[in-house]
């Protein structure tokens, strides 16, 4: 079977979309709400209003640096489904250096990145290494985001717990030389934004035009292929572990230190961006670059969402049943990428 057109593969995502947001209409319908008043809200409150934008914005950032990790895993059949755990170990490394580290001001931003990139490779190198002894990577790197929570956790509740804590618990505040620049009036950091369009483009360019990339897409596409041209699928499982884990960890370092200023708890650093980017991944079909087209998209919904909670008092997990239906659709919709439909007599 030859692959499947470029043309033809986007048609099919597109398709996919259109109709996981015509079954969330109909759920809405059952659920009272008018389909026309929920997506009216969403897109007015965010597209059509500067702070809902600057919202979207946020939730990209996360979404776009995970998203492209996840697209070139996915891409070299390495499943990488613990960016959350990911993200987290990011954090917990970034807020180590920026807390206890003696950097240099002018260091201490990039010392900040390097460290979180650090955390999120070494925690998705732990998932490589079971993969050796045959631990499945989907189970491996599900059950490492749970530890991950148990760590941060353990870390703010207990040795690094902020002086002046009360009720929650939290870090220190990070000195201001480790504090993140963002537009004006937002909490969009474009350090982190500027890095994610970067490393997107970047990864592209590795995936399309490096000896490592077509490695790895021969890996991903044809494994048996692979073996014989003496390629080894280990070293590129391995390889893809540290950068997707570490693109994770970029977006943990950029939340903390773009936003909150500190290591709080694991819930309030992301709001499940690690899974999020999971669909982000596959609308972008294992292409870094189209990252910068699905992760905003998706920023619109975790964004819009919110607002549904708020204006028309839909329930805490509205947002979960876009990413599900959209999920779902787009696994179905492979059936019609990979195969031709005919119509006519058995």
């Amino acid at each position: 079977m030859t692959a499947p057109s470029a043309a033809r593969t986007a048609l099919v995502t597109v398709a996919s979309v259109v109709v996981a947001l015509l079954i969330c209409a109909l759920i809405f319908v059952f659920a009272g709400q008018s389909p026309a008043a929920v997506y009216g809200t969403m897109l007015r409150g965010t597209l059509g209003d500067p702070t809902g934008l600057a919202e979207v914005g946020r939730r990209t950032i996360p979404l776009l640096l995970i998203g492209a990790g996840l697209a070139l895993a996915f891409r070299a059949q390495f499943f990488n489904i613990g960016a959350e755990g990911q993200l987290l170990l990011g954090a917990v490394f970034a807020a180590g250096t920026a807390l206890f580290l003696p950097v240099p001001g002018a260091l201490l931003i990039p010392a900040v990145f390097v460290a979180g990139f650090v955390g999120g490779g070494l925690w998705a190198l732990v998932a490589a290494a079971l993969r050796r002894v045959n631990v499945n990577e989907i189970l491996s790197t599900l059950m490492l985001n749970y530890i991950a929570v148990a760590l941060v956790t353990y870390l703010i509740a207990g040795p690094w717990k902020g002086k002046d804590v009360r009720g929650y618990i939290y870090t220190d505040n990070f000195p201001q030389g480790a504090w993140l620049p963002t537009f004006s009036g937002t909490q969009v950091h474009w350090p982190t934004l500027l890095l994610g369009v970067a490393l997107a483009l970047g990864l592209q360019w590795l995936l399309t035009r490096s000896t490592f990339g077509y490695a790895l897409r021969v890996v991903g596409e044809n494994p048996g292929a692979a073996h014989y041209a003496g390629l080894s699928s280990t070293r590129v499982a391995t390889l893809v572990a540290l950068l997707t884990g570490g693109l994770a960890g970029l977006a943990g370092a950029g939340e903390v230190a773009g936003i909150h200023h500190r290591l709080l708890e694991a819930s309030q650093i992301s709001l499940g961006y690690g899974f999020t980017a999971v669909i982000v991944a596959w609308l972008a079909r294992g292409n870094p670059a189209l990252c910068l087209i699905t992760a905003p998209l998706m920023g619109v919904i975790l964004a819009g969402g919110d607002l549904l909670k708020i204006d028309l008092n839909l329930p805490f997990r509205v947002v979960d049943i876009f990413s599900g239906v959209i999920l779902l659709c787009l696994i179905a919709s492979e059936v019609f990428v990979r195969h031709r439909v005919q119509w006519g007599r058995a």
